[in-house]
């Protein structure tokens, strides 16, 4: 507030999308499109006489088409939710300073990990200096890391960062780094002005990494190290990572006044490792559960008024995060109502054309904007600040205003060790019986993708949230590498979504009335991931079997019919391709996508669709699947240049593959024919729509005939994997060119 004048000054700034008006219009128009699509598909189902066709199963292909087609549109009609009130924010971190410098708040920030060999401890590591140097009172700072691993050499380099640390953050401060990340800032650095201390400190980090790795490569700590701190001992009892006692440290606090200062003297921010109890006969949650001990530990140890999660791959890349998140949260005006403040999910080792399309540049540039217009974004469990009373379960009120003003409410009578025996009973796998955490309290339980049902009951609770997505990203992490990696993620979290749908936590129904309605269709589109599949098969089977067929699904060129067709086509095209150009994509970049776009739906969605109905009817179990972090080196020199990396047989190959060669089968087959036949390619004037879709779907899958025959290096498709589904490819067109042949001689 701005006193002298006695005007408000808003910390945040809100901005309306451009060409709002424009883009309605056109939606509109394409949807009026897609309805005489619908109405050309339900008229022929009518007026056509089946005589013919019924003999190849042709009404019944018709309804297909019409179910497809009216799945689609559904679906399209569903995401224009988040499309038509676009919203950017813009914080004041200057008014912040001027108004709050001397009251802001404790932040305790979470890093989480779970399997040591899949995030390697160094990468881990990584992540933490970046969370512990951020631009921000030292004293207020707390960082804590959950290790589901409980593994000891994660703990000892938790231990070399904390001294590393000493000297990184002095350095970090005085010469305003960024990011603060050791190895990305290694990695990237430009600067020759600080040729000496930058020397000095590489060497430091560089005697640590080696530490480290020798002792990840060796799976054991050194015998010095474990002589020299006692916090080892807590390993004693330890039997696995799923059977062991609760292992809590604290490595640096401000009552641990010699330990814990920099090299400079100055106050480094509270470091703790947790490792919470795991028992076999206790089902441990996950991510959410890790979550949710961490949540109980703090309130013990720091009780930071504002909570930041991570996951360990996810390094700062912006030492400002913190005070632009509290520009949203701490507005005099409209800061009460907002729960978290979410960032998007983005990565340092995307292509520039975006080979795997991991940048997911329409949901981080363009719906979790809208989103926000609608009443916040998604929590997508990590990147996310939180005040704690949200996450805790606090339901919001009008009346309710936070008080950010500091207030020393832990003891200060205890030691450290009298904390340390205190905070672990909270981690303990019994604390949690008979209590509200994991329904009422905390993050959610009962769904692999904990995140989303979070953030949605959060709203239902009248909360709302904000996107934060500034040019120089808040954090970035390590993107998948290989096709598989991929597939296996959008496995998950296709899976996770769709069962949300089916859960007390549905956004269809749990939240109904309780947030915007434009929200609410938002969350049910990424619900209905999965179900995707379906039509996207059928549309990459049938009218490519019916060219064989000779049998039109389409209207010809000629017919007024046409135009509907055309007009979707066309003007979806040219608009994703504009909204992809305009989020900062390339040509091929929109490309790629479209070919994930198609992956996606016809092999990850059809497992994560599958095994979430047999889940429904209890022939099934999920199972929490982490994406591997690490990968070989000749992959990530493929990866670089571009080139897609199959390398292994996967089910899920199997399909693509199949589906690719069957089109090409098609393809060809239509092209003999338009060549020998006396009617030229005008034969097919007809049926033009179904040989652009047959020769779409062949242009696209060009990666995988690469793949599949003519790449010799260790990233191609096993020859194995080639002969399986070049069969059923052939065995597949034969059957239907044979049965058509058996029906023609019949006539």
């Amino acid at each position: 507030m701005d006193r002298g004048r006695g005007v408000y000054s808003p910390l945040f700034e809100t901005k309306k999308g451009r060409g709002r008006l424009i883009y309605r219009l056109f939606s509109i128009s394409l949807f009026t499109a897609i309805s005489f699509i619908w109405l050309y598909r339900f008229n022929h189902i009518i007026t056509t006489n089946y005589t013919q066709q019924e003999e190849d199963g042709g009404k019944l292909v018709w309804f297909g088409m019409l179910a497809a087609e009216l799945w689609f549109g559904f679906y399209w009609f569903l995401t224009q939710a988040f499309r038509w009130n676009l919203v950017f924010r813009q914080p004041f971190k200057d008014r912040l300073s001027q108004r709050y410098e001397h009251m802001l708040p404790e932040v305790d920030i979470f890093v989480c990990t779970a399997d040591p060999e899949i995030e390697p401890p160094m990468m881990v590591i990584n992540t933490v200096l970046s969370v512990m140097a951020f631009d921000y009172p030292s004293e207020k700072l707390s960082v804590y890391l959950s290790d589901d691993g409980g593994s000891e050499i994660t703990f000892y380099a938790l231990l070399e960062a904390a001294t590393f640390a000493k000297h990184w953050l002095p350095f970090c401060k005085r010469f305003k780094v960024e990011p603060r990340s050791p190895a990305a800032y290694f990695n990237g650095i430009k600067d020759t002005n600080i040729a000496n201390e930058l020397v000095a400190i590489k060497k430091l980090y560089n005697e640590m990494e080696k530490r480290i790795e020798d002792a990840t490569k060796l799976k054991r700590v050194p015998q010095e190290a474990r002589l020299k701190h006692k916090g080892f001992s807590q390993w004693d009892s330890y039997s696995s990572k799923r059977d062991h006692d609760t292992i809590l440290q604290i490595l640096l606090h401000k009552k641990d006044h010699d330990n814990s200062k920099d090299v400079h003297g100055f106050m480094l921010p509270t470091l703790v490792y947790l490792a919470r109890e795991k028992r076999p006969q206790y089902h441990h949650n996950y991510k959410a559960g890790a979550m949710n001990s961490l949540l109980r530990v703090s309130s013990i140890i720091s009780n930071g008024k504002v909570i930041l999660n991570v996951d360990c791959d996810m390094y700062s890349n912006n030492s400002e995060s913190i005070r632009d998140s509290l520009c949203y949260f701490m507005d005099e005006e409209k800061g009460h109502e907002i729960a978290f403040v979410q960032s998007p999910q983005a990565f340092e080792n995307v292509t520039k054309n975006d080979l795997y399309a991991s940048a997911l540049l329409a949901i981080a540039e363009v719906e979790f904007h809208g989103a926000d217009g609608c009443g916040g974004p998604l929590y997508i469990g990590t990147g996310c600040f939180h005040k704690r009373e949200s996450l805790c379960g606090m339901k919001f009120s009008d009346e309710y205003r936070h008080n950010w003003k500091s207030e020393d409410n832990l003891s200060t009578e205890e030691t450290l060790h009298e904390l340390e025996e205190k905070s672990k009973g909270l981690a303990s796998c019994s604390y949690e019986e008979n209590t509200q955490w994991g329904k009422e309290m905390g993050l959610k339980y009962g769904c692999p993708v904990e995140d989303v049902i979070t953030g949605l009951s959060i709203q239902s609770n009248g909360w709302k949230s904000v996107y934060y997505n500034p040019a120089r990203k808040a954090f970035l992490g390590v993107a998948p590498t290989s096709l598989l990696q991929v597939l296996i993620q959008h496995k998950r979290w296709s899976e996770g979504d769709f069962q949300i749908l089916f859960s007390k936590y549905s956004p269809a129904w749990y939240a109904f009335g309780k947030i915007n309605l434009s929200l609410q269709m938002g969350y049910c589109a990424y619900c209905l991931w999965a179900p995707n599949c379906l039509a996207t098969l059928f549309y990459s089977i049938i009218p490519s079997l019916y060219l064989l067929k000779g049998i039109p699904l389409f209207p010809k060129i000629s017919s007024p019919w046409f135009i509907p067709f055309a007009y979707v086509i066309i003007g979806e095209t040219i608009y994703s391709l504009l909204e992809f150009m305009l989020s900062g994509g390339t040509f091929e970049g929109w490309w790629n996508d479209l070919r994930i776009w198609l992956y996606k739906r016809t092999s990850s969605y059809l497992y994560a669709f599958s095994d979430t109905i047999l889940k429904l009817f209890g022939f099934s179990d999920s199972l929490f699947t982490i994406t591997a972090k690490v990968s070989e080196e000749e992959v990530v020199e493929r990866h670089e240049k571009e080139i897609m990396e199959f390398g292994t047989s996967s089910p899920m190959f199997t399909i693509l593959a199949t589906l690719a060669l069957f089109n090409l089968f098609c393809f060809l087959n239509v092209l003999k024919n338009a060549i020998l036949r006396d009617g030229g390619f005008g034969a097919y004037e007809k049926m033009g729509l179904q040989v652009i879709l047959c020769g779409f779907l062949v242009l696209i899958n060009l990666p995988l005939y690469q793949g599949l025959f003519l790449r010799k290096d260790s990233g191609k498709l096993p020859s194995s994997l080639a002969m399986k589904s070049t069969t059923l490819a052939l065995a597949l067109v034969l059957s239907f060119t044979f049965n058509l042949y058996d029906k023609k001689k019949d006539l």
